[in-house]
């Protein structure tokens, strides 16, 4: 008489536990450049389901230039962009509270194909092109490097500035000398023949630096850290497996390499060598002594121009929460 109570019972306790939500995951608004690194491993984030692993839900608006990403975060329609840390510790001079977590330490160089350019001295009298403006942290860095060595650059050699992609191209059809050039750039020009003369982060260490510094970093709201420390912690620990994938399995490489588009062999390989170097190593507060080094150079050379009212790294740029997750 029992029995079919008993199996009601059974069912309803199945009907329950069918109707309980599993949890949803938390989301993520993401502005990154189209172009960058961070599309590599994202792609190898949603091959590999790290995003399911990590709970996360990750919303990602891609971007023709940085500038559109310092937009977003300002505007509040993203909640993670990638910049620099010489922007954030200028934009918290002026009021605003972004914070920083190391993304990359992956820098260019100065590349020839002339060989007799070697080091600064050798650039006197040459024509070098430099990738970006005339307030290019590494512009100003080699500057500020070469006068160390004695060497006035903008009154000794003729300075052509440029987007990077037209600096790539003359160095090319050798209409200058030298192309001090992003990482990527750098890359693509040392897979065609051309030497690194003077590294950029040798430069860095000339100027203080006792390690390869993180250059390019996760940049959030410091309100919205608070908020949301824990899912922030998953995304670090989410991008380093997906950087740990890339550095090593060559079928996350693959996939990596599908957002770069045609490449020779050669190129493909410069890539991965170059991205593999950049990846941090370091405990944040390393980084951050290192950047507070260049940062008083970089104030020294560029002025208020460059980083703002402010002549010292300000001690809220770098993220200690996430330490945990590097």
């Amino acid at each position: 008489m029992r029995r079919p109570f008993a199996l009601a019972a059974v069912g309803l306790a199945v009907t329950m536990f069918l109707a309980v939500p599993t949890q949803a995951a938390e989301k993520l608004r993401l502005a990154l450049q189209k172009t960058g690194t961070t599309g590599w491993e994202l792609a190898v984030v949603k091959a590999f389901d790290l995003d399911k692993e990590a709970g996360l839900e990750l919303d990602v608006t891609e971007l023709a230039a940085p500038e559109a990403g310092k937009i977003a975060i300002q505007g509040g329609s993203a909640d993670v962009i990638v910049s620099d840390w010489l922007w954030v510790s200028r934009e918290r001079a002026q009021g605003a509270k972004l914070t920083f977590y190391p993304y990359s330490s992956a820098i260019g160089a100065v590349m020839t194909k002339d060989a007799t350019i070697r080091n600064v001295k050798d650039l006197v009298g040459k024509k070098l092109g430099v990738a970006g403006g005339p307030l290019d942290k590494s512009w100003l860095m080699l500057k500020a490097f070469a006068l160390k060595s004695g060497v006035d650059l903008d009154r000794s050699a003729t300075i052509l500035y440029g987007a990077p992609p037209l600096i790539a191209e003359k160095a090319q059809q050798g209409e200058i000398d030298a192309a001090l050039e992003f990482w990527n750039f750098a890359a693509d020009l040392e897979a065609k023949g051309f030497t690194r003369a003077i590294e950029l982060a040798d430069v860095e260490k000339a100027l203080g630096a006792k390690g390869d510094v993180v250059i390019t970093g996760y940049v959030f709201d410091e309100a919205f850290a608070a908020k949301n420390r824990d899912a922030l912690s998953r995304f670090f620990a989410m991008t380093k497996k997906a950087k740990e994938l890339i550095s090593t399995n060559d079928k996350a490489w693959a996939v990596a390499a599908q957002r770069i588009g045609p490449r020779g062999a050669a190129t493909l390989e410069a890539y991965r060598k170059r991205y593999v170097a950049g990846v941090p190593k370091r405990a944040v507060k390393d980084e951050e002594a290192d950047a507070a080094a260049l940062y008083k150079a970089l104030a020294e050379i560029g002025g208020e121009k460059l980083v703002g009212p402010a002549r010292t790294l300000d001690a809220g740029v770098f993220y200690k929460g996430g330490e945990s997750a590097h």
